[in-house]
């Protein structure tokens, strides 16, 4: 088990283009389950690969709830296919902005095809929460966060909250807070 280090806004990283996993192999599955290990001591339920770090098209998502089996899923390259017309909206959160949380509005559903932890080519038609996780996850992928989906007066606030956090943070201090999402 090994838990990597979450990157936390205004990290510039958060904001780059990860680039698609070239092949599946022993690395890359002991990075996706360095991901899950991650995302279980955060707690959250979906991490992508560039909030620890790797700039790579990969996320993990478990939506299991506590008192369920662990349910993880490894999506790599994961690619949206079709969104549905009618929304939905959840309260979303992040990992990499800890202890703050919105209302989003996104697509209700999405068929989304990705590689899976053995590069079988998969496809998935998700709903609800799972839809939700996955476009937030994907979104990273694509140096997007959910607080690019709210209004810009509370994502400017939330940008300049963190950007004097990280300034008065302590070098090699761990983020506070119990962080979900």
């Amino acid at each position: 088990m090994s838990i990597k280090p979450l990157i936390i806004l205004p990290d510039p990283v958060l904001r780059q283009v990860s680039k698609p996993v070239e092949r599946v192999d022993g690395a890359l599955r002991k990075l996706a389950d360095d991901m899950l290990d991650t995302m279980y001591d955060a707690p959250g339920i979906g991490l992508a690969a560039i909030q620890v770090g790797e700039p790579l098209r990969m996320l993990v998502i478990d939506l299991a709830k506590e008192d369920e089996p662990p349910a993880p899923h490894v999506f790599i390259n994961p690619e949206i296919l079709e969104s549905a017309d009618q929304r939905s909206v959840y309260e979303e959160g992040c990992l990499s902005i800890p202890d703050y949380y919105a209302e989003v509005e996104r697509p209700a559903a999405v068929r989304v095809k990705y590689l899976d932890r053995d590069g079988k080519l998969q496809e998935i038609e998700a709903e609800g929460l799972m839809a939700t996780c996955l476009q937030h996850e994907i979104d990273h992928l694509n140096g997007v966060l959910f607080i690019d989906h709210i209004s810009k007066l509370k994502r400017d606030m939330v940008v300049k909250k963190f950007k004097k956090l990280a300034r008065d943070k302590p070098s090699g201090s761990k983020a506070p807070g119990k962080l979900v999402g």
